[in-house]
């Protein structure tokens, strides 16, 4: 323990390489986004490391400066910093040294004329102490800063509170959909934090990107691993890449068009290049076909009867669609529009489920047939024998169609089977007598009993 507290107490410059908490980024603050992933590729070029003092520092919430090594410290990516503030001094990490740092300037268009302020040391226990007691107000000022903008009634929300590493100077960082005049505000927060207040207007993808989360493609938000620098996204990209203007799925969690459908534009651009255009027509001797979808990146085109409705689609490739319309300009029809090569053949696919393994029912369990009862036939009545057949003129047999004989007797035990079974009905039913005796009917007598009789 006493080992410990030297080395805390020790005035040595600490490097944010010793992390323990995070492991690999080395920001020393693991609460909050670390965007240090940027890779410096020129290290191991001879003289591509010491040549360039400037270097790049990283600050929260994706803010990034460069500043001039002017005391020629040893840095390099990871360490913790103090440098040049107005006014004061403020804490960073250093994320970019050598001359990967020029190009990256040159990348970020930075003005030639712009001021560059110094690297003063490496942070020292003393300063990130101080540096810690100031984000521990973070939370709070925001809160209280929230109710303040309420108060006055301003259409804005400030969604973070970045104390500078001295806590001499707070940026607050707001969203707002149009103009706000903040300048009431920024009174009222300087006498009541005692503080220099500077107001920065952020975008929604910033919000998102501090917030973090996970997108739709199962990966963490790319403004909130590694992108630093947001570019505008127009829905022309989703056109060129043939995915559907539905706005649900085109926004992401910050509820605008979602970062990465710029990085695959380019691709689907130059491989669109080569094919034919869309709005042309192709004529066969029967039907004319408009064009319904295209498959970029597969280089196939499918044709339709209707003009915008899948009917009769035709899958064809760019070259044979190039084929077709230079025999319509010519004026000649061919007689279909799949290539001639192919009339009579079969055109196997790459893959088949020749065992069923993709159907999606092969798991659920077969439905049992249910077994019929065997329930116990009515009696029948008994069928006559059969009579011997009689030799008639107009049949040889007794089993031909014509047989006037076989038809008589037919008929006739029908009628015998009719008249029993209406006997056999009536035997059972009460006479005319019992049911009005039962009923208890009045005006009964003998004489109707016989009349009925």
């Amino acid at each position: 323990m006493d080992e410990i507290n030297k080395q805390i107490t020790s005035q040595e410059p600490i490097s944010a390489s010793q992390c323990v908490e995070c492991g690999k980024c080395g920001c020393g603050d693991c609460n909050t986004r670390c965007n240090l992933d940027s890779y410096n590729w020129l290290a191991d070029v001879p003289g591509g490391k010491n040549d360039f003092d400037i270097v790049e520092v990283h600050f929260k919430n994706t803010r990034r400066g460069y500043y001039r090594n002017s005391a020629h410290l040893d840095l390099k990516q990871g360490d913790v910093v103090a440098v040049e503030a107005n006014p004061g001094h403020d804490i960073g990490t250093v994320a970019l040294t050598g001359n990967l740092v020029k190009l990256q300037m040159k990348r970020t268009r930075l003005r030639p004329d712009a001021e560059i302020l110094r690297v003063f040391r490496k942070a020292k226990p003393a300063d990130l102490e101080r540096f810690e007691h100031a984000k521990a107000k973070e939370i709070d000022t925001m809160i209280r800063s929230r109710q303040i903008a309420k108060d006055l009634g301003l259409e804005m929300k400030i969604g973070d509170v970045e104390y500078q590493g001295d806590g001499n100077k707070a940026i607050f960082y707001y969203i707002a959909d149009g103009r706000v005049d903040f300048r009431q505000l920024i009174k009222v927060l300087a006498e009541v934090f005692k503080i220099r207040v500077e107001m920065k207007q952020i975008g929604a993808r910033q919000e998102a990107g501090r917030i973090g989360g996970i997108g739709p493609c199962g990966r963490p938000l790319c403004c909130a691993s590694w992108m630093s620098t947001f570019v505008s996204v127009a829905t022309s990209a989703a056109r060129y890449q043939e995915v559907s203007l539905n706005p649900q799925k085109l926004a992401g969690q910050c509820a605008k068009l979602k970062c990465c459908i710029n990085f695959e534009v380019d691709t689907y651009v130059e491989a669109s290049r080569s094919l034919p255009k869309r709005e042309v027509p192709l004529e066969t001797k029967d039907k004319i076909y408009y064009h319904f979808k295209t498959d970029i990146l597969k280089g196939e085109m499918s044709y339709s009867t209707e003009n915008g409705v899948p009917v009769d689609l035709v899958t064809i490739s760019p070259e044979r669609v190039h084929e077709v319309m230079a025999l319509n300009k010519q004026g000649i029809k061919p007689e279909r529009l799949q290539d001639s090569d192919l009339d009579g053949a079969t055109k196997l696919s790459a893959y088949g489920d020749l065992v069923g393994q993709d159907s999606i029912s092969r798991f659920d369990n077969a439905k049992k047939k249910k077994k019929k009862k065997n329930r116990p036939k009515p009696p029948q009545s008994a069928k006559p024998e059969r009579e011997e057949a009689s030799d008639t003129p107009n049949s040889a047999d007794g089993n031909a169609k014509n047989n006037p004989q076989r038809d008589h007797d037919r008929n006739r035990d029908r009628d015998r089977r009719r008249f029993n079974n209406v006997e056999a009905a009536n035997s059972h039913k009460p006479s005319n007598y019992d049911s009005r005796r039962r009923q208890g009917k009045r005006g009964f007598n003998r004489n109707e009993t016989n009349r009925h009789h």
